[in-house]
């Protein structure tokens, strides 16, 4: 397995940093804070993301995508971390897209496959029920009734809960077993509430009370429900495990420019030998959070039942660098690194949100250990 970018890798690389520096940098992120932007991202970004074919990426041709495979899609989020860009690309094209290729039944990915290639939706994918991730926690029940199924539960910190279509809920059914439902999130009995994180994404809680739904709403084309599901997962994980490696990325880029900047007793700091150390550092961890996660990227596109420990040691590795990237920017910085004023605290507070997504870092070296016989 090659740890570097093939050419292909490396030209969609360089188009997506060329797109999204020209059409989402930071300072348009800024801009959707600044206004309170009320579905905590652009819906004209998301549109040209589907021109671009971006949110078809992992959809097969035959509903409409490109389908050039979860390193292609960690490939853009990784470059989407670098300039802040929120969007519903992990929640929609990714957790949700392959929630449906691999549990729906050919009408369900008709339905709704087109509609996210074509930027015409926002799905999210609801998993956890408490305050930090806990998978195997699953207390929200999808029960038959005649034909149909009724479905109660919580749902909390879904991603781009505030302006999703609709959301894919892990649940269980009549046997205890997990579930996966789709759910139009207007239906009735459907209630969310939106919360405005520290990085001002706008996650949502749910909750379903009696929500009466057509047998259709159940996902069940998969021969094994519960590893669709942590299939899924995995993917998520090693995607956002790839923005967190753009945020370390870019966080020690840019201070790596500053410190080349300021200067202090007539020389640049960057000249003094304890921030070099503290750089070099830095940077080999950043190095070895690049190669886990391109394994894991990697892994899953050839070799599927190998990843489940490759994608949570990339969430662990990724997680933990990208808050030790941010925290070592703003502590090079100086006081101003704790200013709005520079792009550091805004690194430093998406490194921490995205961090807890999917698993920290404590849970996904928990699930290496688990996995590893330990």
């Amino acid at each position: 397995m090659s740890f570097v970018l093939n050419d292909e890798e490396q030209m969609l690389r360089d188009s997506a940093r060329s797109f999204l520096s020209e059409t989402a940098p930071v300072t348009a992120f800024r801009k959707l804070r600044d206004e309170n932007n009320a579905d905590g991202f652009s819906r004209e970004l998301w549109a040209a993301m589907a021109e671009m074919g971006w949110t078809g990426v992992l959809v097969e041709e035959d509903h409409g995508g490109v389908d050039l495979g979860v390193s292609a899609a960690g490939l853009l989020l990784q470059e989407m971390g670098r300039t802040l860009t929120p969007s519903p690309f992990l929640s929609t094209a990714v957790l949700a897209a392959t929630a449906l290729r691999v549990a729906g039944s050919e009408a369900q990915k008709s339905a709704w496959l087109p509609k996210i290639v074509a930027g015409e939706t926002v799905i999210g994918f609801a998993v956890d029920e408490r305050a930090r991730h806990n998978p195997e926690h699953i207390a929200t029940t999808a029960k038959k009734q005649g034909n149909g199924l009724v479905l109660n539960g919580t749902k909390r910190f879904v991603a781009n809960g505030a302006a999703a279509d609709a959301i894919i809920v892990v649940a269980r059914n009549d046997d205890g077993a997990p579930c996966l439902v789709l759910v139009d999130c207007h239906h009735k009995g459907v209630s969310r509430t939106a919360r405005r994180t520290v990085d001002s994404h706008l996650p949502a809680d749910f909750t379903f009370d009696n929500v009466q739904l057509d047998g259709d709403a159940l996902l069940d084309a998969a021969e094994d429900t519960a590893g669709a599901i942590r299939h899924v997962l995995d993917v998520g994980r090693a995607c956002v495990a790839a923005e967190s490696l753009g945020v370390a990325e870019q966080a020690f880029d840019v201070t790596i420019d500053y410190i080349k900047e300021r200067e202090q007793f007539g020389v640049p700091i960057a000249s003094f030998q304890g921030l070099q150390h503290r750089a070099a550092h830095l940077l080999s961890e950043i190095e070895m959070a690049r190669s886990i996660v391109l394994k894991a990227l990697r892994t899953l596109d050839e070799t599927p039942s190998q990843a489940p420990i490759w994608a949570a040691a990339a969430k662990a590795k990724a997680t933990a660098v990208s808050r030790f990237a941010t925290s070592e920017g703003i502590q090079m910085f100086g006081g101003v690194g704790m200013t709005d004023e520079y792009d550091i605290g805004l690194y430093y507070k998406r490194a921490q949100a995205a961090g807890e997504f999917l698993g920290d870092d404590a849970w996904g070296a928990g699930q290496v250990a688990k996995l590893s016989g330990y």
